[in-house]
């Protein structure tokens, strides 16, 4: 039996709507704001299934800290995108993840969420550290990225 957990965080931009689903949707565009994508220069990525949307799929394997494991667009609506991802390292793990993408006035509010189990060694990780304080910061970064490349475009 593993222990629940999410991960949420959220920002405001004033970049439409249709503009940070395109990037969110679209693997490939990972590229321009995700939060783990410096972290090894020499990770190796694949992409397959659909370019975009439900279907796409994404892999990457690299060094000890940027791991290795899948995501693949489980859900796509106008303002939500869900993800099914999944860690083979440093531990294996399935959680999702949620995009929710919220019109607001003349702004719109970014929701990523995170949710799962740890369970057999990240359960006992995460007695140590929270979820919440080892991918926090990864989101709020992200999110950062996001919203000022969806703003540059």
């Amino acid at each position: 039996m593993g222990t629940a957990y999410t991960v949420e965080r959220t920002a405001t931009t004033s970049a439409s709507v249709d503009r940070v689903h395109g990037l969110v949707a679209d693997f490939h565009e990972w590229r321009s704001w995700s939060p783990w994508e410096d972290i090894d220069p020499g990770m190796t990525r694949s992409y397959d299934g659909a370019d975009a949307g439900v279907g796409a799929r994404y892999a990457w394997s690299g060094n000890r800290k940027a791991g290795a494991g899948s995501m693949e667009i489980t859900g796509d609506e106008p303002q939500r995108i869900d993800v099914d991802l999944r860690f083979t390292r440093p531990f294996p793990s399935q959680s999702r993840m949620e995009m929710h993408i919220t019109p607001n006035g003349d702004s719109t509010v970014i929701t990523w969420r995170l949710l799962g189990e740890a369970s057999g060694l990240a359960r006992l990780f995460s007695m140590v550290r929270s979820m919440d304080s080892l991918v926090g910061p990864d989101f709020e970064r992200g999110l950062q990225r996001l919203t000022r490349v969806a703003e540059s475009g």
